[in-house]
């Protein structure tokens, strides 16, 4: 009788651990040798919802399947990735409290995003301040400059003086002279206004109009009539967003196509292309390799890289990749590199961070230095033109 109540309490315990056991697994799904250790914690905040949703929902599905891919693998040095991801909703104000959030109750080691220039600026003094490393993925060279203020923060994406450039050389290979600006008044038309303005006379450009409009702004007929009147010889729009769409569709419906259109690097989504249909045709933009991966030579240095994240987020979400899921990729993955080399220690980061060279990414080869938390260049760059709904290399 004893035996037959012992062999019951010991089916029961046996129940009972097998229980938990089973639970403890399913909940950090990974063998249990990992789940033993700490989790290393990266934080991310994103514009999954707002007016810039297009762009931060691909960068969250994108550092959620490395981090998966990272775990299912083994984790990082028997640590799994614990990625903890707030959504700013396109607000500046919602993506500070994110921020502070992540570095004082979640205790993570590194930060990526936000996902637009705006809400990078807001919070990095925060990220400064409480010395936590940052990563963005967005475009205004100055949330990273000047460096002796933005010691622990970084960037993935291309600086709009890169796109600069780009569009610039584009144009002077062209022979255009005079040129018509327009602005988005967010962080990143301001900054990208600036470039523009900035770099014109180094490539013999002279502005003829420099024309600004509000985010929410529904109509620019206005604006693109006064370009039209003054005969430029190309314009550039520098919005991302509804606006950008708009202005697509103003130039086309003004009859305005003899006059080149061109695009910052934020036009890089194949939505726009999806919500624009054919009146996208003809529109040119510098963006990041990663979007024309399969234009590549195969001796191109992010060739593999690219393709390889092509395969695995069509297969796991069934949609093309854009260069703002890019720019997460190289966050996510600039963190976990370090993790790897330095462990959670938040000043080991940023150090290994500022000297790492030679890092290939989807925007680019990354070259950090104590000079430079961006790593790019306007070589890291190409130009595109948008032919029957695809983009193809510009001549």
């Amino acid at each position: 009788m004893r035996a037959e109540k012992y062999n019951r309490k010991s089916l029961v315990a046996s129940v009972f651990v097998g229980i938990v056991v089973t639970l403890f697994l399913f909940y950090c799904r990974l063998p249990i040798g990992l789940c033993a250790e700490e989790a290393y914690k990266i934080g991310a905040v994103f514009s999954v919802t707002g007016v810039a949703s297009f762009l931060g929902e691909p960068e969250k599905k994108t550092a959620e399947m490395v981090v998966d891919q990272i775990n299912a693998s083994g984790g990082i040095n028997g640590h799994r990735v614990e990625l903890i991801v707030y959504d700013d909703e396109s607000d500046a104000t919602k993506a500070t409290l994110a921020v502070k959030r992540l570095i004082k109750k979640d205790g993570v080691s590194v930060i990526i995003g936000p996902t637009r220039s705006g809400e990078s600026l807001a919070v990095a003094p925060i990220a400064e301040k409480e010395q936590v490393p940052l990563i963005s993925c967005a475009a205004s060279y100055k949330i990273v400059t000047p460096v002796e203020e933005r010691r622990w923060i970084f960037k993935t994406a291309p600086s709009d003086s890169h796109a600069v450039e780009r569009i610039y050389e584009h144009m002077k290979s062209k022979g255009y002279k005079k040129i018509a600006i327009l602005s988005v008044s967010t962080g990143f038309g301001a900054s990208g206004r600036e470039e523009l303005l900035r770099y014109a006379e180094q490539y013999g450009l002279e502005i003829v109009a420099d024309e600004r409009y509000g985010p929410k702004d529904t109509d620019l007929t206005a604006q693109f009539t006064k370009v039209r009147s003054l005969e430029p010889d190309a314009i550039v729009n520098w919005s991302i967003g509804p606006t950008q769409i708009l202005a697509v569709k103003t130039w086309r419906d003004l009859g305005m196509t003899s006059i080149p259109l061109y695009q910052s690097h934020g036009f890089g989504s194949r939505k726009n292309l999806e919500l624009l249909g054919d009146a996208a045709n003809g529109v040119f933009f510098p963006i990041s390799a990663v979007v024309v991966g399969d234009l590549l030579p195969d001796s191109h240095p992010q060739k593999q890289v690219i393709m390889d994240y092509w395969n695995e987020y069509r297969r796991r979400y069934n949609e093309p990749v854009s260069s703002f899921g890019g720019h997460a990729w190289d966050a996510i993955q600039l963190a976990i590199s370090a993790l790897k080399a330095v462990g959670p220690d938040r000043a080991k980061i940023r150090d290994y961070l500022e000297n790492l060279t030679g890092f290939v990414g989807q925007s680019g080869v990354f070259n950090f230095s104590p000079e430079d938390h961006n790593g790019l260049s306007k070589k890291d760059l190409v130009m595109v033109v948008v032919r029957d709904q695809e983009w193809v290399l510009a001549e």
